[in-house]
């Protein structure tokens, strides 16, 4: 058994809660009934509804009380969602001017994570990202990625990071040409509870974190929440 939280297998016994056995997770605390599969007879219509509440800014918790579907098997709706979608949704376009940015946000024990974002200058959505620390390693895989839209010029801040994969000739430092990722950085925040700037509700495995981003990416582009059978 896992913890849908953390994922973790340091699992205890902790009670009933309605009939059902309860659960603690030793590693982040948190509590869960040891049934969380969605049960039969939960229509793909609320599905939808739940998770469409969930990428607008409600928590698990919220949803639960709305639409009468424990928090559970909402995660549980998110990770069989967003362990089947990309990281985000195809080019349309090559970028003639890529923006690059990072926005912190928090893992497990209020462990800074950050989330590095890549953009179109001239278009509206965020083409490819990356977790980690504020490292060079962490940033150079989607260096790799963005590296192969050959733009004219990358714009970021003054990380010291970018210098070192990008081309003087070829690089802009400023932030006033930088309202496109940091407005894309804005969408995320404000559609995404977890990493909302002041909340209790950040993300306790980076997994989890990871299928809450690509439902967004999703949701934002097409505007519909998929359903995988």
């Amino acid at each position: 058994m896992q913890c849908p939280y953390c994922e973790s297998t340091e699992i205890r016994k902790n009670g009933k809660r309605r009939g059902k056995q309860n659960h603690i997770c030793v590693r982040c605390g948190r509590q869960f009934i040891d049934v969380y599969n969605p049960p039969k007879g939960y229509s793909d219509q609320i599905k939808i509804e739940c998770l469409k509440a969930y990428v607008n800014g409600e928590r698990f918790r919220a949803i639960e009380r709305s639409k009468g579907v424990h928090h559970t098997t909402v995660i549980y709706w998110l990770k069989q969602i967003g362990e089947k979608l990309p990281d985000a949704p195809p080019i349309n376009e090559i970028p003639e001017v890529g923006e690059l940015d990072e926005l912190e946000t928090f893992i497990g024990s209020k462990k800074t994570i950050w989330l590095w974002t890549a953009v179109n200058h001239f278009r509206q959505g965020i083409l490819a990202w990356v977790l980690g620390d504020h490292s060079a390693e962490t940033f150079k895989p989607l260096w790799d990625i963005v590296c192969c839209w050959q733009c004219y010029f990358y714009v970021t801040d003054g990380w010291k990071v970018y210098p070192s994969f990008i081309e003087p000739g070829d690089h802009i430092v400023s932030k006033t040409y930088m309202t496109r990722v940091e407005g894309e950085n804005t969408r995320l925040r404000h559609y995404l509870a977890r990493l909302h700037r002041k909340t209790l509700c950040y993300s306790k495995s980076v997994d989890m974190l990871k299928y809450s981003i690509r439902l967004l990416l999703h949701y934002l582009k097409y505007r519909e929440i998929p359903v995988f059978n």
